[in-house]
């Protein structure tokens, strides 16, 4: 019943290009029609169970089976499996490639509900959980110059991944309108990019604030070693603490840290940004998003990658910040940016496969590489992008045109 199920959900997806599937009594049968652009994948199912779990819970059933050799791809790798699914079936054009059966997705709904209420401990056990598995991996990943482990910005004349992460910096750095002695504090700072690169440029002094200890003592080197640690400060610490502190700061800047928030404590962060900002502040919110409305992050992603986070609408994030009178002042999507970006992430990590494997083992290295070829999927076919949201606490506080911030960019990328 189960195999009869499997059949008939995949050949409700396949069109487009092919996928030849040898199942475990040796039967093959074959989905679609090669098409120009669409690619061709052969799998093999290991045992009678895997079209049960698959049906039962797409993306989970498929992952788990992938990581544990139970689907074997003898044509093509995990990413052309993934984008034939789903290219198939566009978000666009009003595509799903299924959700999980009631049973599962009420348990899924109840688990994520519960792991989505982070407080300070459960937010510091749920970081730890991605960010310190070793800054090796991310070394071998990310691009050397910035390790920046978010979307890149592909201007026209990038090429390479350092070059689309330098011009992310810079696009950046120009919404913050920055201006000599000012201070910044960069909540989820990661291995210190983007605070090295302000004080690299700019006359001033950032805060950088993480809940990864890996991440802390690698930011720090790398201040070092650029030549700018006297201008940065580097802590461990939830960004809700500072408030006690009573600080303030000319600039706050957030890339890649809101989707670790969760959606019950939305509120809790834009007013400790607001409590943050000075009068006269400006903010810039760098946050993966979705393009339609309100959602649930799905099961592999809360188990295996992201424990705690949840991928925000545009509309749950305005209004959750429209509540504290943070003007959102400017708003850009970036649609495919962060597709070219995973791509680049996953072409590394297949250049880097054996020593990745050495690192971990084999169902590390399938659980990470159908992460990343999952999320590729999603920005480049299915419901997720980028957002940049600048906001602003006095209306006049910024130029009444968007000129200074191309105008800054130019300057940037000039020396």
């Amino acid at each position: 019943m189960s195999t009869t199920l499997f059949k008939r959900y995949l050949g409700g997806i396949i069109d487009r290009g092919t996928l030849q599937v040898t199942f475990a009594d040796g039967s093959v049968s074959r989905f679609g029609s090669a098409a120009e652009g669409f690619p061709d994948v052969a799998i093999r199912l290991a045992d009678k169970k895997v079209p049960r779990d698959i049906v039962l819970d797409p993306r989970l059933g498929a992952a788990e089976a992938f990581m544990d050799g139970r689907l074997v791809i003898e044509q093509g790798g995990i990413m052309e499996l993934v984008e034939l699914l789903r290219s198939n079936q566009p978000w666009d054009k009003g595509g799903t490639i299924g959700s999980p059966k009631l049973v599962r997705r009420i348990v899924n709904r109840i688990g994520f509900a519960r792991e989505a209420v982070n407080d300070r401990i459960r937010s510091q056990r749920n970081v730890s959980h991605h960010y310190d598995i070793g800054n090796d991996l991310y070394k071998l990943m990310l691009d050397p110059e910035h390790m920046q482990y978010s979307c890149a910005y592909w201007a026209d004349g990038v090429e390479t991944l350092g070059e689309a992460q330098e011009a992310k910096l810079a696009h950046i750095a120009s919404k913050l309108a920055l201006a000599d002695g000012q201070s910044v504090l960069d909540i989820g700072c990661g291995w210190g990019g983007m605070a090295i690169y302000l004080a690299r440029h700019f006359d001033v002094k950032v805060h950088g604030i993480t809940l990864s200890r890996e991440q802390l003592e690698l930011a720090k080197e790398r201040a070092a070693q650029a030549g700018v640690a006297d201008r940065i400060t580097f802590e461990l610490v939830d960004y809700r603490e500072l408030t006690d502190r009573g600080s303030r700061y000319d600039r706050i800047v957030s890339v890649g840290m809101f989707e670790h928030v969760g959606r019950p404590q939305f509120d809790t962060f834009f007013q400790t940004c607001a409590n943050l900002l000075a009068d006269d502040g400006v903010m810039l919110l760098h946050t993966i998003g979705r393009i339609g409305g309100p959602g649930m992050t799905d099961a592999f992603t809360r188990k295996y990658i992201f424990p705690g986070g949840y991928i925000p609408a545009l509309s749950e994030t305005v209004a959750a910040s429209e509540k504290y009178r943070l003007i959102a002042s400017d708003t850009e999507m970036l649609r495919l940016h962060y597709a070219r970006t995973l791509r680049a992430w996953y072409a590394n990590c297949m250049k880097h496969r054996e020593a990745i494997v050495r690192m971990y083992d084999e169902r590390f290295f399938r659980m990470w590489t159908f992460y990343l070829a999952g999320a590729t999927s999603s920005f480049e076919n299915g419901g997720m992008c980028n957002y940049q949201i600048q906001y602003c606490r006095d209306r006049r506080v910024l130029p009444l045109t968007r000129d200074y911030m191309m105008q800054c960019e130019q300057e940037l990328a000039s020396r």
